[in-house]
């Protein structure tokens, strides 16, 4: 069976510095999909939030937009000399290779399980708590019963703290 890496050589690549920024959060979508050859890519949400550093070569960057059809959710940085593969039509690049497709809905459905498990891990270990934690069974309600109109603003309607 074909990898993500081999189903994706001979599209153009993209050579990334270390700090260059692939994508920034907010930005609408230009429906392209990348693909890391290697080096490394932060994930930053907000302005300070790292949420991850992927390095495994054939992981996928901006799938989330191009389902979605919503801006970037994350900016994506170089924290070394990168490359990536881009398909500049990403939904086509999936609908033309379906185990590229299915290499993508595995990787959200980890997402989505991790998420889940960890926020039921937390509602589980303070439940009977303090009453502002009862957010986490709106949370969950909305992962598991979502609507398809809360895509255009997921966030949470929790103000920051002063300090925060």
């Amino acid at each position: 069976m074909a990898t993500v890496l081999d189903l994706c050589r001979g599209l153009p690549e993209r050579k990334l510095e270390e700090g260059e920024v692939l994508l920034r959060e907010g930005d609408p979508t230009k429906r392209e999909l990348f693909v890391l050859i290697d080096g490394a890519l932060e994930v930053v949400k907000g302005d300070d939030v790292s949420i991850t550093v992927i390095t495994e070569p054939g992981a996928v960057v901006g799938e989330m937009s191009i389902l979605l059809g919503v801006p970037f959710s994350a900016s994506v940085r170089a924290v070394e000399p990168t490359r990536c593969y881009v398909a500049a039509d990403g939904e086509g690049f999936l609908r033309e290779h379906p185990e590229t497709a299915i290499a993508v809905a595995r990787l959200l459905a980890r997402r989505l399980h991790m998420a889940t498990t960890f926020l039921a891990d937390i509602k589980r270990q303070y439940e009977g708590e303090d009453a502002s934690l009862a957010m986490l069974d709106r949370v969950l309600e909305t992962f598991l019963h979502h609507n398809e109109d809360d895509l255009d603003d997921p966030g949470s309607d929790r103000e920051r703290e002063p300090n925060d």
